[in-house]
């Protein structure tokens, strides 16, 4: 359907390495893919991101309707030339935001569950706050986080805003669903978020004129046959044409000790030709089972957002920079880091920056996150290939913390 392609270079069991193919350059796959929210990595420069490794980026639709609009990107020539990167780019859907909106619960999908509060609760906002979506069987309606003003999204309106948008691979519009739904909230979401996503696949093919690859974004939450059923009705979609979906994302609520499985049952209903892309994923470990079950590529920003917190990653597991201890330490941020921020500067640098409030410090501090989780996947990649994934999975998650 598109100038796209994917191609596998090796297996193991349900993981795989291979390259996904995009008008503006190949991915090898695993990948991890840095947020870019606002056409931006926040603190860093596009040059930047690309010198840390990162094959693509991930911008987000609903932001960049909102602000600046998608005519403005449009006419700049698509996300890519407005942001000054020349590599393959994403959009996500907006799907997660209509559910931050709706339900007001943390920026992050929740992973685990507080015993304390309602298991179930299909109205449920956290903290009393006011519900500023709602859904229905069209679309969803929504009242703008910077001004207030009120919004709608469809299938449709979402297809043309990501065609305005022009990013190489795009998402099916969904609802993403809380670990807090009912069983049967849960289930009439999957069945509606099946419909539009071939509301989706047929306007994006009724568009046409862009070489876009569209995934369509698998939901389920934590069951096991509503995540199958999902998997199959996406599968079995047509376009006018006879059109299949390019991809899958697989999205929604889930805990993390789930990650693996949850995945695994989507590779094995999911064609073995398409690429799989687990979405808002970047933890070490959540990537290690993610990535042996069988995604191919992630974004997500955290390790963005805990820099600008301090919180420095490595392969002994996270610190924060801000401790006293690092007052006078004048090593790298990581022993043997080859990212931009550990060869030229030091721990007692970085801790200086933030606590002199210097916005270099978040640019310094992204840059080794960034790298870092680059870096680890393309290091799962070459063990895949190589066939000595597990044991390099069980070595470096051994000293993990």
């Amino acid at each position: 359907m598109t100038d796209f392609g994917f191609t596998i270079d090796a297996r193991h069991g349900l993981g795989r390495a291979g390259v996904i193919h995009t008008p503006h350059g190949d991915i090898a796959t695993p990948a991890f893919i840095p947020v870019g929210t606002k056409a931006s990595v926040k603190a860093m420069l596009p040059r930047d991101v690309a010198t840390l490794g990162a094959q693509a980026v991930l911008a987000n639709a609903f932001h960049l309707y909102l602000q600046p609009g998608a005519e403005i990107v449009a006419a700049a020539g698509g996300l890519g030339a407005f942001m000054g990167w020349d590599g393959p780019t994403f959009t996500d859907s907006g799907g997660f935001q209509v559910m931050s909106l709706g339900a007001g619960f943390k920026k992050t999908i929740e992973m685990t569950l507080d015993e304390a509060s309602p298991m179930e609760d299909d109205d449920a906002t956290a903290g009393g706050r006011t519900r500023l979506s709602r859904v229905d069987e069209e679309g969803v309606d929504f009242q703008s986080p910077l001004d207030g003003s009120q919004h709608r999204f469809t299938p449709e309106s979402v297809m043309r805003l990501q065609h305005l948008l022009g990013a190489d691979i795009i998402f099916a519009f969904d609802e993403l669903t809380t670990l807090r739904n009912s069983r049967g909230y849960q289930e009439a979401s999957v069945e509606r978020t099946t419909r539009w996503a071939k509301r989706c696949l047929d306007e994006h093919c009724n568009l046409g004129g862009r070489p876009q690859a569209l995934f369509g974004v698998v939901q389920g939450a934590q069951y096991e046959d509503l995540r199958r059923h999902a998997c199959r009705g996406l599968v079995a979609a047509r376009g006018p044409a006879g059109e299949t979906f390019d991809g899958y994302g697989i999205g929604g609520a889930l805990e993390k000790s789930l990650i693996g499985v949850i995945v695994g049952w989507c590779a094995e209903e999911l064609p073995e030709e398409a690429p799989r892309h687990l979405l808002g994923i970047s933890e070490p470990e959540d990537m290690f089972a993610a990535v042996a079950a069988g995604a191919d590529t992630f974004d997500c920003v955290n390790p963005s957002r805990v820099a600008r917190n301090a919180a420095i990653y490595t392969a002994d597991g996270r610190y924060n920079i801000t401790n006293a201890r690092f007052r006078s330490d004048f090593g790298p941020l990581e022993d043997g880091c080859d990212c931009a921020t550990c060869q030229s500067f030091t721990r007692a640098y970085v801790n200086h920056l933030f606590k002199a409030h210097e916005l270099l410090a978040y640019t310094l501090a992204t840059v080794h996150n960034e790298r870092f989780t680059v870096r680890l996947v393309d290091q799962m990649r070459a063990h895949l290939i190589d066939g000595t994934f597990d044991d390099f999975r069980d070595d470096w998650l051994a000293h993990w913390q």
